[in-house]
């Protein structure tokens, strides 16, 4: 047997989520799944340039509803029989496409053809029956109450097929990413899998002993309190020192160093305006509050990394949009991680903006590894709280 855990990836885009959970070396990637063929084919060649094996089970360039027709989900079935024959513990990872529950999206809910999808990402999970799935998506699918109600129905329905969850909203910026990203995580366990692994079982199907903080590097109201930079008069290709109380590692110039997004292959990768080139010069550094023309302060994190809805991103000390190297930086990917210059930039900056942050990945994968084989408590009814006291974030 395979030590390793085994995923199946739903949307999985440019891999993002992917890629944190492989780079923990406790998960293999062993199927992929992607509607997008340009998306499809950053995933594949990013891999190659990293050194990544191809999945074992190949990848789909398909939506994902085919996994539910008659001969797909026969094939399907078949791969996830052969993968439990080499892996001890296989997992369905994927964060459907989110527009119909964003408030700044389409934002028509479950009946919108995005919404849709993630109705059929639960009715897949509950047909196949992995031992673990990861759920992700944005904050209005949990926080809108004409959302909720849907999501609650999801939850209903992964419960009754014999599952048990746990779910919280995250925010990137506490797993290390120069970035204010908030998002709903849900992840479920089957019972049977609970048992083996020597968990107590209990009436509830609420798990209560998940140590979401337990990798989090960050508190986000301890963040968001700090006396970070404000708007300044922008100056093209000025220098400013960076503040000596805000964690540098949280800012944008900092990533843009660490990854050296100059010489980046995907450094001159950006919009060039028709017009509006004098717009770019009169909008402060930091003043990224508005639906568009957004400009990042060098000494600050970003705000959500959304390239989509005509929003623009500006560079803090020059006059021109980000380009995709500094955006791939914005989602904490490492600078060895490059997108083939074949792919439009429209291409590159919306599969960017879709995908999970890599360090808020991996952050995740690591959770999910401590609670399968570093956990203290195995009653489920249990919390860490009532444990410790008083669960104690770690706060940089």
């Amino acid at each position: 047997m395979n030590n390793k855990i085994g995923i199946f990836s739903f949307f999985a885009g440019a891999g993002f989520l992917d890629l944190g959970f492989e780079t923990t070396g406790q998960f293999e990637t062993l199927f992929v799944n992607e509607y997008h063929r340009a998306f499809a084919d950053i995933y594949v060649s990013s891999r190659e340039k990293l050194g990544i094996e191809r999945p074992r089970f190949g990848y789909q360039v398909a939506d994902i509803t085919e996994n539910l027709t008659n001969l797909n989900s026969l094939w399907l079935s078949q791969n996830l029989k052969e993968a439990r024959q080499k892996n001890d513990i296989i997992g369905f990872i994927g964060g459907p496409p989110c527009p119909d529950f964003s408030i700044a999206g389409k934002n028509k809910g479950h009946n919108g053809e995005n919404g849709k999808l993630s109705g059929t990402y639960v009715e897949l999970i509950c047909r196949n029956k992995p031992d673990f799935f990861l759920f992700e998506n944005v904050k209005g699918l949990y926080r809108t109450t004409k959302h909720r109600e849907f999501f609650e129905g999801m939850k209903t329905k992964l419960i009754s097929e014999g599952y048990y969850i746990t779910e919280k909203l995250i925010n990137a910026i506490e797993f290390g990413v120069p970035q204010d990203r908030d998002r709903i995580i849900l992840i479920g366990f089957k019972r049977s899998t609970l048992g083996d692994l020597g968990f107590k079982l209990n009436g509830s199907p609420i798990i209560k002993n998940f140590n979401w903080e337990s990798n989090c590097i960050y508190k986000a109201k301890d963040v968001f309190s700090m006396s970070w930079p404000k708007l300044e008069k922008f100056k093209e290709f000025s220098r400013k020192p960076k503040p000596l109380s805000i964690p540098q590692e949280l800012t944008v110039e900092y990533w843009f160093k660490k990854n050296t997004v100059e010489k980046h292959p995907n450094a001159k990768n950006y919009f060039m305006p028709r017009a509006g080139l004098e717009k770019f010069k009169v909008i402060d550094e930091g003043d990224d509050l508005k639906k568009s023309y957004k400009r990042l302060h060098r000494w600050r994190y970003s705000p959500t990394a959304a390239y989509g809805n005509n929003e623009v991103h500006l560079h803090p000390y020059k006059a021109r949009r980000i380009s995709a190297a500094e955006a791939l930086a914005i989602q904490s990917l490492p600078k060895e991680f490059v997108i083939s210059q074949s792919v439009s930039l429209t291409d590159m900056f919306k599969t960017i903006g879709n995908g999970v942050p890599y360090l808020a990945a991996k952050g995740l994968a690591k959770t999910i590894i401590d609670f399968i084989y570093n956990n203290p408590i195995k009653d489920l009814k249990v919390s860490h709280e009532e444990i410790n006291g008083k669960q104690h974030s770690i706060v940089h």
